[in-house]
């Protein structure tokens, strides 16, 4: 099986804008597929570490309407 041209050429440019080879953007789907880690579980790690990372928030901290449009 063969990667359509423009498919490939898609992955070259993600593989630029990451500063990586295609290569290593399969090596790394490979062994996410292998590990079993689907696109649900990397996102729901990624929420809990953003989640983690926020120190205090209170719903009563908002800002008023002209704070919320000044530039």
């Amino acid at each position: 099986m063969s990667v359509p041209d423009d498919v490939y050429r898609a992955a070259r440019v993600k593989a630029a804008e990451r500063d990586t080879s295609v290569s290593a953007l399969v090596k790394d789907f490979l062994m996410r597929l292998a590990a079993g880690e689907d696109d649900f579980e990397r996102r729901k790690a990624l929420q809990a570490e953003v989640l983690a990372s926020i120190e205090r928030f209170e719903g009563g901290d908002r800002l008023s309407r002209d704070e919320t449009h000044r530039r």
